[in-house]
């Protein structure tokens, strides 16, 4: 069996395995998007993942199973916040390309790299925002602006739900993805949770097909407003997080 054939089958079982669809498109949008990461992550620093197959299982297959939890299925305006490569948020729009999906990355070279990719793969409608989550979270044209938050971005869960939960519209959910060991950070988190408007809705184990790879999804559903002094600025919520 070709390389092509192999990778398009362990796209296409993913998808399906979560009710998704998948065609050649799909494919080909997946694999110039692989290529282009590659090229560029000489130049630009985007993933410590280099060979193929692990690009694919463990970025864009692990980000497509975001949709493990159903109701993502139904948002129609997502923000991936610290978005770095592209993760999650432009596997998600490839998969479901209804999606009106924003980018947000403090580093300005990553933005334009995310950019020039997604030229490349032919997606004209998502909009890649340089700037720093916390500034973003208290501008009105982004606070409380999103059925859903997403990020895949290496911070403890305290601090990330004070970067991501005042994006996310009451009755919305920050769908936070997280290593298999989460208990401890859910303990420590679940102060700053409460305060910023959220409740642990559930924890999604997910697995990624023809591998030992599996995460977490920690669901949070915004369940009120957050109050006006949230988010604090930067140095604060990393030195101090809710607790």
């Amino acid at each position: 069996m070709s390389q092509d054939k192999i990778y398009y089958n362990i796209l296409n079982t993913a998808a399906s395995n979560i009710g998704l669809s998948f065609d050649d498109k799909k494919y080909e949008q997946f694999i110039k998007y692989k290529d282009l990461l590659k090229e560029w992550n000489e130049k630009v620093n985007l993933t410590a993942i280099k060979e193929d197959e692990e690009i694919i299982k463990k970025h864009f297959i692990d980000s497509m199973k975001i949709f493990k939890f159903e109701p993502l299925k139904k948002a129609k305006k997502v923000i991936d916040i610290g978005t770095g490569g592209g993760f999650p948020g432009i596997p998600m729009k490839i998969i479901k390309p209804e999606i009106d999906m924003f980018l947000l990355d403090s580093l300005r070279k990553r933005i334009n790299v995310l950019e020039d990719i997604l030229h490349n793969i032919e997606i004209n409608d998502v909009t890649a925002i340089h700037g720093r989550a916390e500034e973003y979270g208290v501008n009105s044209n982004h606070r409380q602006q999103y059925d859903a938050v997403v990020s895949r971005a290496v911070a403890n869960l305290a601090v990330l739900s004070e970067f991501c939960i005042p994006y996310v519209k009451v009755g919305g959910y920050f769908v936070a993805m997280k290593g298999p060991a989460v208990e401890e950070e859910i303990k420590g988190a679940k102060k700053a949770i409460s305060t910023l408007g959220g409740k642990i809705e559930e924890v999604i184990e997910v697995e990624i097909e023809d591998s030992d790879l599996n995460h977490n999804l920690v669901v949070i559903k915004k369940i009120k407003n957050t109050p006006k002094q949230y988010p604090r600025k930067a140095g604060s919520i990393t030195k101090k997080p809710i607790a």
